[in-house]
């Protein structure tokens, strides 16, 4: 990863667990998301787990996304295609933009470790309100890949030539342009 000499701006992030099984106390994906963001350096916001419920999920992510400081909502769960697998169409109704990169990208890196079984996850991502909302499986695995391998880089201010963060509803001073300052 290149950095510049920018210096780190810390996220306010916000965790979904979206699961009909898991509480929190066994939400081990979650944790994972959890644990990474604050080693990283970003601060957890809010964390919740609900169940795979189109309606309870569309109430929170928009009630996060409405909240001027919550910059970033990772979900984790419901992007498979069991009949209760629920998030895609949860969120994407709420997104402005897509990220359509995000789930080629996780798929491509996910090829490397499950194989042709990455073709069963809807990952997806995109800006909603000038705030970053990813959707990752619910594996624990998934949630690791995801993060080290495509988010801690891109939730870094100082990652180049692009990064999420200037995108995101931080900074006044960031120009929309990638990496550069106003």
């Amino acid at each position: 990863m290149a950095h510049n000499e920018a210096t780190f701006s810390p996220l306010n992030i916000a965790i979904l667990t979206v699961s009909d099984t898991r509480t929190l106390e066994t939400d081990t994906s979650g944790q994972v998301l959890v644990d990474s963001a604050t080693e990283a350096g970003h601060h957890v916001a809010d964390r919740q787990l609900q169940p795979d419920d189109i309606y309870r999920i569309r109430a929170v992510v928009s009630d996060w996304i409405a909240r001027p400081e919550v910059q970033v909502v990772l979900i984790t769960g419901g992007t498979g295609f069991t009949g209760r697998d629920s998030t895609p169409e949860a969120i994407t109704p709420l997104l402005d933009k897509m990220v359509d990169g995000f789930g080629e990208l996780f798929r491509h890196v996910s090829w490397e470790e499950i194989g042709t079984s990455t073709l069963q996850s809807r990952a997806l991502a995109g800006l909603a309100n000038r705030t970053l909302v990813v959707c990752m499986p619910g594996s624990t695995g998934a949630c690791r890949t995801a993060w080290g391998r495509i988010l801690k880089e891109q939730l870094d201010s100082r990652t180049r030539p692009c990064n999420f963060v200037q995108h995101l509803a931080i900074d006044p001073n960031m120009d929309p342009t990638c990496g550069s300052r106003s």
